[in-house]
């Protein structure tokens, strides 16, 4: 099913943006009746069917509403420093929101190679990587700003700190450091690393030295890593169910027979993790 977006989703009708509605009419060809996914970013999805398809303003209407659509038990904010190639990091962002991550900082650091990142394009990539993985909250995109300004101006509550650096002994793996369920801020340095004084206001500010393996990872690699190893150890987790508001008429689900005396009733087994596999790999290039 197809995911569209809309500004207000709060209503029993919704209207489409003159790009997704050109999207609906022109190039999938829905029409009314279609059945379609809908969310606003706010962590709500819809299901809705097509009440009037056209191209220019498509109306939809909402017969389902599903509240904290999927949730994550943790919140994860990623502050990583921009990559002389602008692509790698506008992979990162895109292979993240499609893992799982909530807000994404860029850090100019010392050693940046890049004093600016430019954030409409990263804004469109995480909107696109939303959809494609049917999630329904956006993530939230900040503007760059200084590490050291960053560390000194933030809020960083009672959350999982973690800086990810190259350098020196006393440093843990993620395994070590975090603990499925809580929120996390990660700092992933450029392709020179962190400087000491970086480094040095970080663990002042409460951050843990941690140590992503023994390879040598590209900023972007680093970033992509802890945030699919922090997903991975929140999915042993069990999940939580969202909170649907049917606003039609819900089929009753039909009652399963019971399995006829001498037969085995075969049921699926579900992936959930029986194991946990813990490879951790050295920060930045």
């Amino acid at each position: 099913m197809h995911l569209f977006l809309s500004e207000d989703t709060t209503g029993p009708y919704a209207q489409l943006s003159a790009e997704e509605s050109r999207h609906l009419v022109r190039v999938l060809r829905m029409g009314v009746g279609d059945e379609l996914l809908l969310t606003s970013g706010d962590g709500v999805m819809c299901r809705a069917l097509v009440s009037n398809p056209d191209e220019r303003a498509c109306e939809v209407e909402i017969v389902e509403r599903m509240s904290n659509y999927q949730p994550r038990p943790y919140h994860l904010h990623v502050a990583v420093a921009p990559t002389k190639n602008s692509a790698r990091l506008e992979w990162f962002v895109e292979k993240a929101v499609e893992i799982g991550i909530d807000r994404i900082t860029p850090v100019i650091c010392d050693h940046s190679e890049r004093d600016s990142q430019k954030t409409d394009r990263l804004e469109k990539l995480a909107l696109s990587a939303m959809k494609q993985s049917l999630k329904a909250l956006k993530p939230t995109i900040e503007k760059p700003v200084k590490l050291i300004d960053f560390l000194n101006g933030y809020d960083f509550g009672n959350c999982c700190r973690m800086v990810c650096y190259c350098a020196g002994d006393e440093r843990h793996t993620l395994g070590e450091t975090y603990t499925p369920g809580q929120d996390a801020v990660v700092l992933i340095g450029p392709e020179g690393d962190f400087s000491e004084r970086e480094i040095k206001t970080a663990l002042e500010k409460g951050f843990q030295p941690v140590t992503l393996g023994t390879s040598r990872l590209r900023t972007e690699t680093a970033a992509l890593y802890a945030t699919a190893a922090l997903d991975f150890m929140n999915s042993l987790e069990p999940p939580r169910a969202a909170n649907t508001s049917a606003l039609s008429q819900s089929q009753p689900t039909p009652q399963q027979p019971n399995p006829a005396p001498g037969h085995t009733q075969h049921l699926p087994t579900p992936n959930n993790g029986t194991c946990r596999h813990q490879t951790t790999t050295d920060t930045n290039e």
